[in-house]
């Protein structure tokens, strides 16, 4: 994969104002940082089903997509956007949480399965494949080695980030940008090697 394979950013989330930085909301909220950190405002597109915005210029160019459909049918717009655009799976980069991963914790991954994630899952079928890269920004999960961390999952994805997660999360958005500028300038594996490695001493899970 050369360094400047990824021509549209996905961040998984749901649409509307009580979804607003939950930790369902993350990859979102990545996106938001990166747009505001290049001054490029999100503009809702219908025919995408979603908010665009676009990042550098020429060949550069970049399009950040947040779908405006609900998690579980984030595949629709990601099919729309990728029709328009014509792009290919290997030019698309999903940023999603995951509940597996502890806050603190990134990791980039070329394919692999949904994990159970709705949204991933709705992508794999639209796509009709796991071979696409996924950030994933650890969210931590309810109940650790819990029998009822099932019952607990809904509201714990769709619930806010605590005050010690905010502070972390804000650090790992920022290291994510970073990670990004490097897949950018330096290739994929350096840019994975430096979010797979990365280690916030700060990192809690959730009790």
């Amino acid at each position: 994969m050369t360094k400047d394979d990824f021509k549209l950013l996905v961040g998984l989330g749901n649409p509307g104002s009580s979804y607003t930085k939950t930790r369902h909301n993350v990859g979102f909220m990545a996106l938001e940082k990166l747009a505001s950190r290049n001054s490029s405002p999100f503009k809702l597109n219908k025919k995408l089903f979603g908010h665009i915005a676009e990042i550098g210029i020429g060949e550069t160019k970049k399009r950040l997509l947040m779908p405006s459909t609900y998690m579980n049918e984030s595949g629709r717009s990601l099919n729309a956007a990728m029709n328009w655009f014509n792009l290919k799976s290997n030019q698309i980069l999903i940023i999603v949480d995951d509940i597996d991963l502890p806050v603190g914790k990134i990791r980039i991954r070329t394919k692999g399965s949904s994990g159970g994630h709705n949204g991933l899952k709705s992508i794999i079928n639209t796509l009709g494949t796991e071979n696409f890269c996924r950030l994933k920004i650890g969210i931590g999960h309810p109940l650790p080695f819990s029998k009822n961390r099932k019952d607990k999952t809904i509201s714990h994805v769709l619930g806010s980030f605590n005050s010690n997660e905010k502070a972390t999360i804000e650090k790992i958005l920022e290291e994510v940008i970073t990670g990004l500028d490097l897949i950018q300038n330096s290739g994929l594996a350096i840019g994975m090697n430096h979010l797979n490695g990365f280690n916030n001493n700060e990192t809690n899970q959730i009790e």
